[in-house]
Parts: C-alpha cells; structure tokens; sequence
C-alpha cells in the first residue's frame, strides 16, 4: 500500500511538474506574440505619421524630390514588411530615409519653425522612442522564451508540443556594421 502511495505522489508531482512548465512557456509564448504586437503598432503609428510630415517638408522643399520618393517607397516597404527579420531589414531603410528628410528639414528654418511640422516631429521622436522600448520589451521576452525552449528538462517538454524558439529583432549585418562605427561630425 505504502508503494501504491509512492507512485501517485510521483505521477501527481510530474503532472505538477508537466503543467506548471506548459503554463510557463505558453505564457512566456504569449508574452513575445504581445510585445510583437506592441511594435507594429508603434510602428503603424510612425508610418501613419509620415505622409502628414512628408506634406508638410513638401511644401517648403519642392526641389528635394528626390528624398521624398525614396520615404514613400521605404514606407511602402515597411507596410508590406512581414516576420520579425524583414521587419526589421525594411525598418532600418526607412529610418535611413527618415534622416535625409529631417536633413532636407535642416536646409530650411522657416520649416523649423513651422508648428504643424514641429508637432509632428515631437510625435515621430515619442513613437521612436516608443519604438525602442517595445524592441527592448520583446527582445527580453525572445531571451527568457528562447532560454527556456532551451534549458534541460523544458527542452523536452517544448518539444513535444513544437515550441518554437523566435528571432531578436535587431541589426543587419552592415547596419550593425554602420552602427559600430563612430559618428563622422563636419562643420
């Protein structure tokens, strides 16, 4: 009888044991599908952002035609973007478009101090930043996923129901490249 007892205290501790490892990953699953989430939002927003600062740069800089195709077509890029790695690729292009409106926005000070285009750049600087806190937010959940998915016994639990381990958001090669190296000021 004693044995009897044994054995379902074992079975009733693995149970415990299986359930409280498949909640864990399916929360921390859950986890990283939100914190995705959090970043084509930001990202929608900046997107949804640009058109209205691109209109309002275009009537003080009809010239510069140049800049301004090569942000719609990065943002066009963008929108079409799917997965965390292209998204992340086309996200990098139009940030580097992004820089050349603003320098085309430098060449004219009545621009600078235009309301509406002051206005919308503080909203494209709080979505950046909001931006880079919802990387933050899911590369953090990326590690503790993946760490997981990973460790020993978990790894045989993931496993079986096809837990899959998920990609960082981050840099290219030749942007991680770019970003390594210092910042060239000339005046």
């Amino acid at each position: 009888m004693t044995v009897l007892w044994i054995i379902l205290g074992i079975i009733v501790l693995l149970g415990l044991f299986f359930a409280a490892t498949y909640n864990g990953l399916i929360t921390l699953r859950n986890r990283v599908d939100e914190a995705w989430s959090d970043i084509t939002v930001q990202l929608k927003r900046r997107l949804d952002l640009i058109p209205n600062l691109v209109e309002t740069v275009k009537g003080y800089a009809t010239h510069e035609k140049t800049v301004f195709e090569d942000v719609t077509a990065a943002r066009a890029n963008a929108l079409s973007a799917t997965g965390v790695k292209q998204t992340a690729e086309t996200e990098n292009q139009f940030e580097g478009a992004l820089k050349s409106l603003f320098a085309v926005a430098e060449a004219y000070p009545d621009l600078k101090a235009n309301q509406n285009f002051l206005e919308l750049q503080q909203e494209l600087v709080d979505t950046e930043d909001k931006i880079q806190a919802s990387r933050r937010f899911y590369n953090g959940g990326v590690r503790d996923l993946n760490t997981k998915i990973q460790s020993f016994p978990t790894n045989i639990l993931a496993a079986m129901f096809s837990f899959k381990s998920r990609d960082f958001y981050g840099l290219d090669e030749a942007d991680q490249a770019a970003a390594e190296k210092p910042v060239d000021v000339k005046f």
